[in-house]
């Protein structure tokens, strides 16, 4: 398969304060590559909400650790991160955020900064990956570990999912697990997915306390019971990378985000009549939904499913970058095509649906922090 790559001759820039790092609700671009990193592959998968419309990932309520990367300068390790190996931020082509760049190692792991992990939450991180080709090497292979520690030494108890690059066969994905330092689950799940990870790609992890669940983009993949051990606090997020060619393979992460679950809000919103949720995301600067937000979006639908004489106003929040009236705008844009998307993809009657927007007017969280943004970009439904 021809993924149309291009080597960058042109060196990247060293970093400086021009290239700080915006927010979500920025529609600006940064056009900086490093001279390593390949062109995006094109892609060619599911471009729409409504291939996700059976989507049933629901994203965490509260979010513990999110990182675009916006703080961190480029060529520079992301500093609410460790490693024991290396890495770098970088850009691409067409790519609003940065990404870090990890390289593989034996006991090489990429450690974000949170801990005391809650028995039920959710993760979620993009990747891309460049280079591949019929011979990348059968073992390349990334992997997601839930830790009781967040250290580099292997935990006691652990779940990890890995799921590989290779190309020219069919790889499936690898669970395995330790509980009280034995392993008890060590399994290759068959799964063809060469098409999805030659192409950027979109990673959903739900824990609820023993069991681990796995998607990405809209297929879930992975689902068992009883990975994880009971009764035991988890307390790190682990990224190991292995057997790919440095030379000309890159596998980059980017917005990582973190969120404490457990609340089902179809229950919540017709118990209390009002949910807020920061599951709904949308691309930087715009309306336009990001396909994974369809959880949220058919659990709404499914309220309004099961009683038709439920209608909603849908409220939309912005954080504080950016000037007070486009972020006013932004936010009534955003309301408005969570409407469209209840209407044209769920074919709920718009006489059910008002939207209004307010804009960065009413903060939940700190608009000077990553985390506290996050927060503040949010999607209210509200029973009338």
């Amino acid at each position: 398969m021809n993924l149309g790559l291009e080597k960058k001759t042109k060196k990247n820039p060293a970093p400086n304060t021009n290239n700080t790092p915006k927010d979500n609700d920025s529609a600006q671009t940064n056009e900086e590559t490093t001279s390593n990193i390949p062109q995006i592959p094109t892609e060619t998968g599911p471009q729409t909400i409504k291939v996700y419309s059976k989507f049933d990932f629901v994203p965490g309520d509260t979010p513990i650790f999110v990182d675009d990367f916006s703080n961190d300068f480029i060529g520079d390790f992301p500093s609410r991160w460790n490693t024991n190996g290396s890495g770098e931020l970088v850009t691409l082509d067409k790519q609003p955020n940065k990404y870090l760049k990890i390289l593989p190692g034996f006991k090489s792991a990429y450690i974000p900064d949170v801990t005391d992990l809650p028995e039920e939450f959710t993760l979620e991180f993009d990747v891309i990956a460049t280079g591949l080709d019929n011979k990348t090497s059968s073992q390349s292979y990334l992997g997601i570990t839930v830790s009781d520690n967040n250290t580099f030494k292997k935990g006691a108890n652990l779940g990890t999912v890995e799921y590989s690059f290779c190309q020219f066969i069919e790889r499936g994905i690898v669970v395995e697990n330790n509980i009280a330092s034995k392993r008890v689950i060590r399994n290759e799940v068959g799964a063809d997915i060469r098409n999805i990870v030659n192409q950027k790609h979109h990673v959903s992890v739900a824990v609820n306390k023993e069991r681990f669940r796995l998607w990405i983009n809209e297929n879930k993949f992975i689902d068992v019971p009883r990975l994880l051990p009971a009764g035991v606090q988890m307390q790190g997020i682990k990224f190991t990378l292995r057997g790919t060619d440095t030379e000309k393979e890159s596998i980059l992460i980017g917005n990582i985000k973190v969120a404490k679950g457990g609340v089902d809000l179809r229950r919540k919103l017709l118990a209390d009549g009002k949910i807020s949720t920061n599951g709904i995301l949308f691309d930087s600067g715009s309306a336009n939904i990001q396909p994974q937000s369809m959880g949220i979006i058919r659990q709404i639908y499914q309220v309004l499913q099961q009683d038709n004489s439920i209608r909603l106003k849908i409220v939309g929040h912005t954080d504080a970058d950016g000037d007070d009236n486009k972020n006013l705008e932004l936010s009534r844009n955003r309301a408005e095509a969570v409407k469209n998307a209840l209407t044209s993809v769920y074919n709920v009657s718009q006489d059910r649906l008002s939207t209004e927007g307010k804009g960065e007017a009413e903060p939940i969280g700190d608009n000077t922090s990553t985390d506290g943004k996050a927060q503040n970009r949010r999607v209210e439904f509200i029973k009338l």
